[in-house]
């Protein structure tokens, strides 16, 4: 479209500032850095939010940052061109089957659910602890267009709710959300380590979470194995096996919260 990306935003050093600021839009692909954004706004800056992601979000990306930027609609269509095929291609090439929750603490977790999306699978939840932003507005919209329950700020009891409503074939989300998929022969994956450093936008996103996303939907029954095998070791107090299963004390614990609160009181008080 005859236009050049410009330095990423946060910047590694001070100087690259005034480049950045040189711009004639931003894209707001990260949409959470919000006091990023306020600079840009402030400096006259057109902002696009979402991201080139899938066969739908990039058709929607380019067109909007062809209308910031004051591109004509034939360049903006030679670039359409040039990569929707080869998304398209590559989408059909590595399909997903299989109903998959999503969340996350990353910013990304809007744009991986539209791309597991237009891979094939069936996603009822997206939970991300970042706020709404009007830069990820784009995304919102799309998903639930799709059927998607899309929650900001969510918390941890929210997004183990949406695993017991919707009883996935695979939870995606934060290290307790993936404990308790396990605990219950879901396969699961953690967002941080697995999900989020993949790529996602353009014709290489398009087909890089089909294998991993594959081949955890494909442990199922390995998952029902091992929890018939660690049938009866026992949760909570009484996890492991036991000749004489031991009995929980609440009130104990109660109690040793209560001292070490009151240790924690007296430490602040003599640190002040």
């Amino acid at each position: 479209m005859g236009l050049a990306a410009g330095p990423v935003v946060p910047t590694r050093e001070w100087r690259e500032l005034y480049a950045a600021l040189d711009c004639a839009a931003v894209a707001a692909i990260h949409p959470f850095y919000t006091a990023t954004v306020r600079e840009f706004t402030a400096a006259g800056r057109s902002i696009v939010g979402s991201a080139p992601v899938g066969r739908d979000g990039t058709a929607a990306w380019l067109t909007a940052i062809g209308e910031a930027c004051g591109v004509s609609r034939e360049k903006v269509d030679a670039a359409k061109n040039a990569v929707l095929p080869a998304i398209t291609s590559a989408l059909a090439g590595a399909p997903i089957k299989g109903r998959i929750t999503v969340s996350g603490y990353e910013g990304s977790e809007l744009l991986v659910a539209r791309l597991l999306i237009e891979s094939g699978a069936e996603v009822p939840y997206v939970g991300t602890a970042c706020p709404r932003t009007p830069w990820s507005e784009p995304d919102r919209d799309w998903l639930e267009a799709h059927g998607v329950k899309v929650t900001y700020r969510a918390s941890l009891e929210q997004d183990i709710a949406a695993i017991k409503a919707f009883g996935p074939d695979l939870a995606i989300g934060t290290t307790p959300v993936v404990q308790y998929a396990k605990e219950r022969s879901i396969p699961a994956l953690y967002f941080t380590n697995l999900i989020s450093a993949r790529p996602l936008m353009g014709p290489a996103g398009a087909g890089a979470l089909a294998q991993v996303i594959n081949t955890a939907l494909g442990n199922r029954s390995r998952f029902d194995r091992m929890s018939a095998f660690f049938e009866g070791v026992g949760t909570g107090h009484a996890t492991g096996v036991w000749e004489d299963l031991p009995i929980d004390r609440p009130e104990f614990k109660a109690r040793y919260a209560k001292t070490m609160a009151a240790l924690r009181a007296q430490e602040e008080a003599v640190g002040t």
